[in-house]
């Protein structure tokens, strides 16, 4: 084994949504603090958001999906097994970096599933309880929005006016309208001011391959200057195999690989998982000991089960009016919660969210896109682009997934990643209730488009890939069988070990997590501080 490092007083493990909100809030509490990333630093002047081939980006270097991408930072996910498609970026930022910012909060009602609907389990914390910690999350990535939505209670003032919604967003709104459904502008963590030393957008468009501008909150813009301004150590090209635990049952650290290959170990008094609900179950699992046999924290043999993804589909109309809908950032202008809450006349419990989206690129547009199919080439091809481009509006159905321990990650017997660690293994199915949401919402958007005009309305009943949203597979609650950590995000067996990443969400909601992941993050952070510094002692 390579050299042994110094032992440091909190080791996080990724510098993605968490991991950088967890890590700022500890060095502004003047706690050391280190964290290992095993993606680079980006460039943001390197970014192809502004190149004129950035389409092709898109489906090369900056990939959502890692399988696909296979950069040097990157593991392989055996995703066989799954309709769905884990998507992930490792970098300093984590798919911060490759997002479109969407940045709406979890509902009160998700916290409470099984008192409101008798499914799941309850949340060990509510959303009263995280409220102050998205307000501070909220001032920290910079939100473009307005106050007063209904589907929501009262929220502080946003920090950015919301981005214009434009013809496509005006359209669109006429639609709900017309039907008397709720919509809102979007909460997005893009700035349509200048804000905190960042510009504002130039509304480019291409927002999930980088913003070269600062303009869109990824925590590398957002949370790490400041943490590292206030002591915290971020390494990076750290690909970490395993937590190692001494004999007292507690965590003693990590063993990694730098950037050359070289086996390095590093201790640390408390250790802290923000890997994502893909990653942090792959390395608890691949952490085997003879105290810990099944993995490290999995007594209850919950760590890699009850994963949910969110479902989506994409409804997508067609328009004879040119919409302009390239222009502006590609996060949804608005979004719908008219559907969000279980009304069980429509056979099924839990809802969906509608997200508005803008219009496809060219080359996404000649190619096909969300359920439209590709422009036909030939002599007609100019024609029938141009009775496209420019002229759809695709509603995203977003479902709420439930937890079934079925749908899990495992450690895959063949698969390993550039350092031989073994690679994630994803099993998922949509569950009945889920399939009949889907259902339920894909019928609602074709006649919400076409209430907003659409003369045409093309269907993708699953978008694939979409597995953007990695949660619940190391679930927080207040018993160590029915549950991997506490509601302060601390492990029930090994009392210096926290997750503090989606993995810890007990039900998925049906809108982006990121806002949430974070809110929870900051909120284990101070409970940390107040309840657990012994352990640095």
């Amino acid at each position: 084994m390579g050299r042994k490092a110094d032992v440091v007083d909190v080791l996080v493990i990724g510098a993605g949504a968490s991991g950088a909100a967890f890590s700022w809030s500890l060095a502004e509490s003047g706690i050391g603090v280190t964290c290992l990333e095993q993606g680079p630093w980006k460039d943001p002047g390197a970014y192809p958001a502004l190149l004129d081939d950035w389409e092709t980006h898109r489906v090369t270097d900056f990939n959502p999906d890692p399988n696909s991408r296979r950069l040097p930072e990157d593991y392989p996910v055996n995703e066989s097994d799954s309709p769905i498609t884990p998507l992930m970026y490792n970098a300093v930022g984590g798919s911060t970096i490759h997002w479109s910012a969407h940045f709406p909060r979890m509902h009160p009602s998700d916290f409470r599933v099984r008192s409101l609907d008798g499914v799941a389990d309850d949340w060990p914390v509510t959303y009263d309880e995280l409220e102050p910690y998205f307000d501070l999350n909220d001032r920290m990535m910079g939100v473009a929005g307005m106050v007063g939505d209904t589907a929501y209670p009262p929220k502080s003032q946003r920090q950015t006016p919301p981005i214009p919604l434009g013809k496509l967003g005006e359209t669109m709104a006429g639609g709900f309208d017309r039907l008397g459904w709720h919509w809102w502008p979007s909460d997005t963590a893009i700035l349509t001011r200048p804000y905190d030393g960042r510009s504002a957008c130039n509304n480019c468009g291409p927002c999930e391959i980088g913003c070269p501008l600062g303009a869109k909150a990824s925590t590398d813009v957002t949370y790490w200057p400041k943490a590292i301004a206030r002591g915290a150590v971020l390494k990076t090209g750290c690909r970490v195999r395993e937590v190692t635990v001494g004999k007292d049952g507690l965590a003693s650290g990590v063993v990694y690989y730098d950037e050359e290959g070289r086996v390095r170990e590093q201790k640390a008094r408390v250790v802290v998982m923000a890997c994502n609900g893909v990653g942090t179950p792959r390395l608890l699992l691949n952490s085997r000991s003879g105290l810990f046999p099944d993995g490290l924290s999995n007594g209850s043999g919950l760590v890699g089960r009850n994963l949910m993804f969110h479902p989506y589909a994409m409804v997508t109309g067609v328009f004879d009016d040119l919409l302009e809908g390239y222009k502006g950032p590609s996060a949804d202008c608005i979004m719908s919660s008219e559907f969000y809450e279980t009304d069980l006349s429509r056979g099924f419990v839990r809802g969906v969210a509608f997200q508005i989206i803008r219009s496809s690129g060219p080359v996404t547009t000649a190619l096909g896109f969300a359920g439209a199919p590709r422009v036909p080439w030939g002599s007609g091809h100019h024609q029938a682009f141009g009775q496209r481009f420019g002229r759809t509006i695709t509603i995203a159905v977003v479902g709420e997934d439930l937890p079934e321990p079925s749908n899990r990650v495992t450690l895959d017997g063949a698969l390993v990643d550039g350092d031989g660690i073994p690679a994630p293994k994803v099993s998922y199915r949509m569950s009945e209730n889920s399939l009949k949401m889907m259902d339920f919402g894909v019928a609602r958007a074709s006649e919400v488009l076409q209430a907003a005009g659409a003369r045409e309305v093309m269907v993708n009943p699953l978008l694939r890939p979409s597995g953007w949203h990695l949660l619940g597979t190391a679930r927080m609650g207040a018993h160590d069988g029915s549950s991997v950590v506490d509601g302060n995000g601390r492990s029930h067996e090994v009392k210096n070990l926290f997750v503090i990443d989606g993995s810890v969400f007990t039900s998925a909601g049906a809108v982006n997590p990121t806002s949430t992941i974070q809110a929870v993050a900051l909120r284990i952070a101070d409970r940390f501080k107040k309840g657990s510094r012994h352990l640095l002692d």
